[in-house]
């Protein structure tokens, strides 16, 4: 079972989440929360698998309270969604510490989806979300790293970028360590490096920490 834990301050939005949640199998909601002084309070005594968090939950901001979990509890992921701009927040949050961003005006079916993926300690993303963020905000043009990363190669470079080790991020994405120094290696020739504080600068290019 998923152990989930909801943050949003908006009583209708939590209780449709949690129908969704109910719905669906191989989901258990631990309780749910209005305000970030009750989240921390709630991690102090549970550890959900999933926390979903509200880009404008009052008190601290998302991403402070995103950068406070990160720092403080390590072993939850943080699925944050928002009904702001995924353009503008998405980066920003995945930079954070995020391993997902979902938009409120995403379909339903994204929820389980998401919850699922983020508790994998994997990246969720949606598509559309992926090919926007593909282009250069400035330019329009296409986003040289993200030409070149699959998704895989993608999620690899973010757990080494947060500093988890072969074995971790073997772990975190269900691979072998073997898999992991495969995709490690290709990587650095992609991205033209041939060691770790190279690579590190390049996941820092392509703001992914």
């Amino acid at each position: 079972m998923i152990k989930v834990l909801i943050a949003d301050n908006h009583p209708i939005v939590r209780m449709g989440i949690r129908k969704v949640l109910e719905a669906a199998e191989g989901f258990e909601l631990i309780d749910e929360v209005a305000t970030t002084e009750e989240l921390f309070e709630k991690l102090k005594d549970t550890t959900p698998d999933v926390v979903m968090l509200e880009m404008d939950i009052p008190e601290i901001n998302g991403i402070a309270a995103l950068r406070k979990i990160k720092n403080d509890y390590a072993d939850v992921k943080v699925l944050m969604y928002s009904g702001q701009s995924e353009d503008v927040y998405a980066l920003s949050a995945i930079r954070a510490g995020a391993f997902g961003y979902l938009s409120k005006s995403s379909g339903i079916e994204y929820i389980t989806a998401a919850v699922t993926k983020v508790s994998e300690g994997s990246m969720f993303i949606t598509n559309e979300l992926a090919q926007r963020l593909a282009f250069d905000e400035g330019t329009k043009k296409p986003r040289r790293f993200f030409r070149k990363l699959s998704t895989r190669e993608i999620e690899v470079l973010k757990l080494l970028a947060s500093g988890k080790r072969n074995k971790e991020v073997a772990l975190g994405l269900n691979l072998n360590e073997k898999t992991v120094s495969t995709y490690k290696a290709r990587l650095m020739k992609k991205l033209n490096v041939d060691n770790m504080v190279d690579l590190l600068q390049q996941a820092k290019a392509l703001e992914l920490y």
